[in-house]
């Protein structure tokens, strides 16, 4: 039995038109589990959240491209993710979950089929191996120009990004480093983000403002003072996402039309939109034409 809520059915509608190529960089495939089972071992389990339902959501907000970051309850069985991204045709890549080992040839046909780059979870209730995982498979996706996504807590992030920041590959911090929203722009986790500033490897993702607000309702507006500080100190190293369908939510179900609505209205500007929501993606997930 699912032991997560489903997303919501309806969502608000977008405030306007996205920009051409428009890219959702964060969200998740689940089964269907009658055809992709879930790991025996997986830390939760979601209700069916299939590619279907995904593409409605990107069709109803604008979103022509994606990003499939393969979750924990799949584990390292990536056929969920890979056959998403052969219906995809080109318009969607992913971040893989490697297993200990894993060998080059796997990871060149990984990248074949439009993976690039592996994540690693450094958080309380998910499992992910560590600095030295992390450390071992480095050498092995840097010829493919991967990168290594980081979903970590605060305290976990500021002791990574010293080493994060000696990496030969980029590194991507998932949900504004979930740093807390009671803190503001002056806690620790935080002001270790924003001296990210200028690292031509950093990239930070704009997402789960749920996740970040300390009181967890709708629609989040205290993680917005973190959310406008990031736009306004390093839009050139911004990536923006869901985070669809929205797993383990300590409080209210995110409206994905709400979560795009109040980033479009903390960046009104268009170039800055398109900066973020297409050429930035672009360039890190290597899109074709």
């Amino acid at each position: 039995m699912p032991d997560c809520a489903p997303p919501l059915a309806r969502v608000t509608p977008p405030a306007g038109p996205l920009p051409a190529d428009a890219c959702d960089s964060h969200f998740h495939v689940f089964g269907p589990a009658s055809r992709f089972p879930y790991a025996d071992d997986r830390p939760y389990t979601p209700p069916d959240a299939p590619f279907e339902r995904l593409r409605e959501l990107h069709r109803q907000l604008g979103f022509r491209r994606g990003v499939i970051v393969q979750p924990a309850c799949h584990g390292y069985d990536m056929a969920a993710t890979l056959d998403a991204l052969r219906r995809g045709a080109g318009q969607y890549r992913a971040v893989a979950l490697l297993a200990p080992g894993t060998g080059e040839d796997t990871i060149a046909g990984l990248d074949r089929s439009g993976v690039r780059g592996v994540r690693f979870n450094f958080t309380a209730h998910l499992a992910g191996g560590g600095w030295d995982a992390l450390a071992n498979i480095v050498p092995r996706i840097a010829p493919f120009g991967w990168h290594v996504c980081i979903h970590a807590d605060p305290a976990a992030l500021v002791a990574l990004l010293p080493r994060l920041e000696t990496l030969p590959v980029p590194f991507v911090i998932d949900h504004m480093g979930r740093a807390e929203a009671a803190e503001g722009t002056g806690g620790a986790a935080f002001r270790a983000l924003l001296a990210l500033r200028g690292h031509p490897g950093a990239w930070i993702k704009i997402s789960g403002l749920d996740r970040v607000s300390s009181h967890g309702r709708r629609p989040f507006g205290d993680a917005e003072p973190l959310a406008a500080a990031l736009l306004d100190s390093m839009p050139e190293r911004l990536l923006w996402g869901t985070d669809w369908p929205h797993p383990n939510v300590r409080g209210d179900m995110p409206d994905d039309g709400e979560l795009l609505n109040t980033f479009l209205r903390l960046c009104p500007d268009p170039a800055l939109r398109r900066r973020i929501l297409v050429e930035n993606p672009d360039r890190l997930y290597r899109f074709e034409p």
